[in-house]
């Protein structure tokens, strides 16, 4: 575990919280687990951003918020209020900052509004971005955390694995197959028939990420704004509130983090070589991160490759020196760069067949492949029986062996894995409609099996 060093009491809140700890005996609210927290800044060289930057900061949550008391500002910058107390007196000096009311306990109890320079002030800065919220973290720190929240080699075990696919009718081949790819974190493919599970398999894969990893909600670069955080993508972890409104408690961390689920991302078809890179807004005038990026300390998946806009020689060109290297480059519209970690385990999934996706050249850059093979006769009978299980249906072993040498043996009909999910929710539709229970019959399968398939030999009569 990473932490910083003992904080001292240096304010009204640390006298509180420890005065509150001392009689009441409560201690700090506790965190999931993770494996590295980011120590709490104990000064403004710590932080790694300037004076200006605070006073940008401070001068626009004032701005948005009308007034604000200073504990509250503190909070919404993440950070301790006997960090910005300096550089709230001094904006208070220069008659930036007014004092509306106070408590009784100093400057962390005081209602804080704009003066009329102030309000002057703060338009300046917003029109240079409008970026107002948590403290943005630079990207060196931001670096040195996402290498250190890495998977450790060797993270994945064949429990784990079997675990995480228990819901899925699967071989021991598939298994050994994923298992060595996942422990690796190098980039994967794979491929087969639509309608076998691909997505499904990877997707399953958030089972086994079941941990937690720190991220900033920006990311500060040359004076330039990044926002990472993205709650779509991030899911919190179950964090006690009152880090966030009580003053009987510090953070244990860095306010300007915050703690989720390891991130996993999938694109498909809409996927552009545009959405790889920084994202400007002009209006704001701040970035948004590329998938990737968001994805850091987790998995991306690109589901469909091969059928995006772009094609997939120059997707996964994009990828070279990112892949080799687990760092990356993105560019800010003014034509700038900046080079910034990349730890996320990469996945494409296809259905198209692999020659048609690039030459052996080309293939080689994705460090690991699996066919995911059509299932056999018994896998088949497998899901379907799970599936009618899963909707109390009544069957016989019988029944479903009959409609399998009807509908598939007799037609040549290959077996996918979608199927007795697509087959069984169609046989309820219908004996809903019909009124007949819960009682699947070969003339309901048969029925159920028609409308899931096309018969192109019916459009020539």
């Amino acid at each position: 575990m990473v932490t910083g060093p003992p904080v001292p009491v240096t304010s009204f809140q640390d006298e509180l919280g420890a005065l509150a700890q001392a009689v009441s005996g409560v201690a700090a609210p506790q965190v999931p687990t993770a494996g590295y927290m980011p120590p709490v800044p104990q000064s403004l060289e710590d932080t790694g951003l300037t004076h200006s930057m605070l006073e940008q900061l401070i001068l626009k949550t004032v701005h948005f918020r009308g007034e604000i008391v200073g504990r509250e500002l503190a909070n919404c910058l993440g950070l301790r209020y006997s960090l910005i107390d300096p550089v709230v007196d001094q904006l208070k000096r220069h008659r930036l900052i007014e004092v509306k009311g106070s408590l009784g306990y100093g400057n962390i109890s005081a209602v804080f509004t704009l003066s009329e320079a102030g309000r002057l002030r703060a338009r300046e800065h917003l029109a240079v971005n409008q970026y107002c919220g948590a403290a943005p973290v630079p990207i060196a720190q931001y670096a040195q955390a996402v290498r250190a929240q890495r998977q450790p080699s060797g993270w994945v075990t064949k429990e784990a694995l079997r675990a995480a696919y228990r819901h899925m009718v699967i071989s021991e081949r598939v298994l050994y197959q994923i298992g060595p790819a996942v422990n690796s974190g190098k980039s994967f493919l794979i491929y087969g028939q639509a309608g076998n599970g691909k997505t499904y398999m990877a997707e399953a894969l958030v089972n086994l990420i079941n941990s937690y990893v720190y991220l900033p909600h920006a990311l500060e670069c040359q004076g330039v704004i990044i926002k990472l955080f993205d709650p779509v993508y991030h899911p919190r972890a179950p964090e006690n509130e009152e880090w966030q409104n009580s003053l009987a408690f510090e953070r244990p961390h860095d306010g300007r983090w915050v703690l989720c689920r390891r991130p996993f991302i999938v694109t498909g078809g809409e996927l552009t070589l545009d959405m790889l890179d920084l994202s400007y807004n002009p209006a704001a005038k701040i970035y948004d991160a590329p998938f990737q990026l968001k994805a850091n300390n987790g998995i991306y998946l690109i589901d469909d490759f091969g059928r995006q806009k772009a094609t997939p020689a120059e997707v996964l060109n994009r990828w070279i020196v990112p892949m080799d290297r687990h760092v990356d480059y993105l560019s800010f519209h003014t034509g700038g760069k900046v080079e910034v970690p990349f730890e996320t385990f990469l996945i494409f999934s296809t259905n198209l067949r692999p020659e048609n996706l690039g030459d052996e050249a080309f293939l080689r850059r994705i460090q690991y492949k699996m066919l995911l093979r059509n299932p056999n006769e018994e896998e088949y009978l497998e899901i379907f029986r799970r599936y009618c299980e899963a909707e109390r249906l009544e069957f016989g072993e019988e029944l479903i062996r009959r409609f399998i040498r009807r509908r598939y043996h007799q037609t040549g009909q290959p077996f996918r894995r979608c199927q007795p999910r697509d087959i069984i929710t169609h046989a309820i539709d219908l004996l809903h409609f019909e009124k007949l229970g819960r009682n699947l019959t070969d003339d309901v399968l048969d029925r159920a099996f028609d409308s899931c398939f096309v018969d192109s030999h019916g459009l020539d009569d």
